[in-house]
């Protein structure tokens, strides 16, 4: 698994930033930059995207393995607590992660996602998901890729530029994604019946969270509703949620606005001292 590092390694403040399903961990570069003097920041690949490995088996593309490797990782730092930033995929990665005895996870911001997932968002991504296509040129495919997201909200041409580029890797003939296709196949098998299943369980660890919580939306979100929004400040750790005007799914932590959110939110919270072992005779 590939990862992005900003900051002094000596910084025992440490911040993850997990990407969305088709993402990779460069979309988080901005916020990044801004915040690695004060913080260590780690944005990983989640595995199946950008610069990390495909899995061989494809039916490993779902929570509970992201979840392990997320856990792996957080070792390889050699730190025993985190803050967490988690877009959409990467936001129910962390709520799973927050949920267990003895996370990592100190401090929690979900962007853009809760337990309960609308049903017409995952129709939209399911049109374009796993489709295999090789762009010409980079203008083109920046267009392209900027039309898809343009849920994200207002965007300059080189802020498009900058989440997109990353995405693409040079092949014969132009650019195709940096992600294996084979992700859409765990995500496609969804029915009615698993989704209900998985709903219930993402509420049942949402509700085992104790830490601080902030929950981003953007205000004309399709996959994050309004009501399962309300129902995350009253339930489990009762997040503070924020929402974004003129931005749908998902809000990018580019705007000024998102990030000086999140930096506020995050500059309270300092990782518990680590305790010394003991040794008896």
């Amino acid at each position: 698994m590939a990862y992005w590092e900003w900051g002094a390694r000596d910084n025992p403040r440490v911040l993850m930033c997990v990407h969305g399903l088709t993402r990779q961990g460069r979309d988080f570069d901005v916020l990044a930059r801004r915040l690695s003097a004060d913080w260590r920041v780690i944005c990983p690949d989640v595995v199946g995207r950008g610069r990390s490995d495909w899995l061989a088996d494809p039916s490993g593309y779902q929570i509970p393995s992201y979840v392990a490797d997320m856990v792996t990782l957080v070792a390889r730092l050699g730190v025993e607590q985190v803050a967490w930033v988690g877009t959409s995929m990467g936001g129910l990665i962390g709520m799973v992660l927050a949920s267990l005895p003895g996370t990592p996870i100190g401090t929690l911001v979900v962007n853009d996602v809760g337990p309960a997932i609308e049903y017409a968002a995952l129709q939209r991504i399911g049109l374009y998901l796993g489709h295999k296509v090789v762009f010409p040129d980079e203008q083109v495919a920046v267009q392209a890729l900027s039309a898809i997201s343009s849920t994200f909200g207002p965007h300059t041409p080189e802020q498009w530029l900058a989440l997109c580029r990353p995405l693409l890797k040079a092949v014969p003939g132009g650019f195709e994604l940096r992600y294996d296709p084979g992700i859409a196949g765990p995500f496609q098998a969804v029915t009615p019946e698993l989704a209900a299943v998985g709903e219930a369980l993402m509420w049942q660890a949402y509700d085992r969270i104790t830490c601080p919580t902030l929950l981003l939306r953007g205000a004309q979100s399709d996959l994050l509703s309004v009501a399962t929004a309300e129902a995350m400040t009253r339930r489990g750790p009762r997040a503070r949620l924020v929402s974004f005007d003129g931005v749908g799914h998902a809000p990018t932590l580019v705007a000024e606005d998102q990030q000086q959110v999140v930096e506020s939110f995050l500059s309270s919270w300092q990782p518990a001292p680590r305790v010394a072992p003991t040794s008896s005779d």
